[in-house]
C-alpha cells in the first residue's frame, strides 16, 4: 500500500519539473458557504492538470530498458497530455489512445507533446481495453492513469503542498474519477492530520466510487454520459478503491447541471477557466452537496482543460441553472403590432431579448395566430417570476422550454 513516504520521494522526484500551484481565497464562495474556501489551481499547472506529477514520477521510476522500448497510455484527455509532457522531457516515446470523443483542443495538445495519437473507442475504458493490447503486441510499458502507486504518489503531492500552503486546513473537497488524485491527497493529509475530512465527488452519471463503497467491492457501471469528461470512468481502481475506503471519508455526487453552474462561477467570480473534471468538487459547494462547518476548506480545481465549443454549451446552462436564462413560447395573434406590443412589455419588465423565433405557418396553430420563441437575458428566479406572471395576466398564456 501507499504511504506518506513514498509522496515525499515523488515531491523530491518531480519538484523542480512542476509547478507548485496557488492556493487562492474565494471571497464570494467563503461568504456563500459559510466556511474560509481556498481553491488548489491545478488548472493552471502545466498541461493544464494535475495529471503531469503522477505521470512524471511514474516515467522517472522506469528502467533504461523500458525507457528504450517506449510507453503507451489510454485517457480521456488529462492523462494523455501528462504523460506525453512527461515523456517529451524525459526523452521517451509515447503512445496515446484516446476516446473517439475527446475534445479536439485535448488531442491537439498531446500530438503537439510529441505522443502519436490514436483514437478509438466511444469511453475511456474502451481506450483502454485497445491500449493493452497494443502493451503486449509491441512491447510498451502501460502507464496506468490511476491505478499505480508511482502514480497516486505522484498526485499525492497535490496533498502535501495545500497543508504547506494552509497549515490550518480542516477539509479538502476533491474530484473523483478512477481515483488516484483523491487516493494520494488522502494518504498523505490524514497521515499528516489524521483528524482531517477528505471528500470526493463524482458526476452523478459516472459515480463508480460511490457504487462500490455501497456495495462493498469494486463495481463497474454500464453507459455513462457527463460533461465531466475527465472523471467519466465505468469503474475505479483496485488499489485507489482500498485507499480511499481507508482514507476518504465521503463521497457525494453532483449533476451535469451542478458541474455547468460550477463552471460559469468560475468564469464569472473567480476569474479562472475550468473543465467539467476541474468543477467537480466547487460543484458539491455550490450544490450544498457536503457539510463543511466553518472550518477552514481546500477545493481541488483538477483542470482546466475545456473544449471552446463545450464552453458555449456549458454558459448556456449555467446561465438556465441560476436563472439568468429564460426561454418561453408564446401565443399572438398574427396581426400587425402584435409582436411590437410583446416586446414592449417585455421592455417594461427589464427582460432583455436575447434570441427570439417568430412562426405562423406551423400547420397545427389557428388561421389567426403566430408563435414566438424568445429568450430572455434574466436577473434571477424572482425577475423570472415575475415575467411569467406578467405575461400570463396579458393573456400570451407563456410556456417554458427546457
Amino acid at each position: 500500500m501507499l504511504t506518506l513516504k513514498d509522496i515525499q520521494a515523488a515531491q523530491e522526484t518531480i519538484g523542480d519539473a512542476i509547478d507548485c500551484t496557488p492556493c487562492k481565497y474565494s471571497g464570494f464562495l467563503s461568504r456563500l458557504t459559510g466556511a474560509p474556501i481556498y481553491l488548489k489551481l491545478e488548472n493552471l499547472q502545466k498541461t493544464g492538470s494535475f495529471k503531469i506529477r503522477g505521470a512524471l514520477n511514474k516515467l522517472s521510476s522506469l528502467t533504461l530498458e523500458e525507457r528504450r522500448r517506449g510507453v503507451i497510455a489510454a485517457s480521456a484527455g488529462n492523462h494523455a497530455q501528462g504523460v506525453a509532457s512527461a515523456a517529451q522531457q524525459l526523452g521517451i516515446h509515447a503512445t496515446i489512445l484516446m476516446p473517439e470523443a475527446t475534445p479536439i483542443t485535448k488531442v491537439e495538445a498531446t500530438a503537439f507533446a510529441g505522443a502519436e495519437v490514436i483514437l478509438r473507442g466511444e469511453t475511456f475504458d474502451d481506450a483502454m481495453r485497445v491500449a493493452r493490447s497494443l502493451a503486449a503486441e509491441r512491447g510498451l510499458t502501460m502507464i496506468h492513469p490511476f491505478d499505480d502507486p508511482a502514480v497516486i504518489a505522484g498526485q499525492g503531492t497535490v496533498g502535501v503542498e495545500m497543508l504547506q500552503q494552509l497549515p490550518e486546513l480542516g477539509t479538502v473537497v476533491v474530484p473523483v474519477g478512477g481515483g488516484g488524485l483523491i487516493s494520494g491527497i488522502a494518504v498523505a493529509l490524514k497521515t499528516l492530520r489524521p483528524t482531517l475530512r477528505v471528500i470526493g465527488v463524482e458526476a452523478d452519471q459516472a459515480a463508480s466510487a460511490v457504487r462500490s463503497r455501497q456495495a462493498g467491492r469494486v463495481t463497474e457501471l454500464g453507459a455513462i454520459k457527463t460533461i465531466a469528461d475527465g472523471i467519466a470512468v465505468k469503474r475505479v481502481g483496485d488499489l485507489t478503491f482500498a485507499l480511499m475506503e481507508q482514507y476518504v471519508d465521503d463521497l457525494v455526487t453532483v449533476s451535469d447541471e451542478d458541474i455547468a453552474a460550477a463552471i460559469l462561477i468560475c468564469m464569472e467570480r473567480i476569474r479562472v477557466v475550468v473543465e467539467g473534471a476541474g468543477a467537480a468538487a466547487l460543484a458539491a459547494l455550490v450544490s450544498h452537496k457536503v457539510r463543511l462547518d466553518g472550518v477552514c476548506t481546500g477545493v481541488v480545481v483538477s483542470g482546466g482543460n475545456i473544449d471552446v465549443q463545450m464552453v458555449a454549451k456549458v454558459i448556456e446552462k449555467g446561465l438556465v441553472r441560476t436563472n439568468r436564462l429564460l426561454r418561453i413560447t408564446v401565443q399572438l395573434l398574427d396581426v400587425p403590432g402584435a409582436l411590437g406590443r410583446l416586446s414592449t412589455l417585455l421592455g417594461q419588465l427589464r427582460a432583455n431579448i436575447l434570441q427570439i423565433s417568430h412562426d405562423r405557418l406551423t400547420s397545427d396553430l389557428p388561421f389567426d395566430r403566430a408563435v414566438v420563441d424568445i429568450s430572455l437575458d434574466t436577473r434571477n428566479r424572482e425577475h423570472q417570476q415575475a415575467i411569467m406572471q406578467a405575461l400570463d395576466k396579458a393573456g400570451y398564456a407563456p410556456q417554458r422550454k427546457d
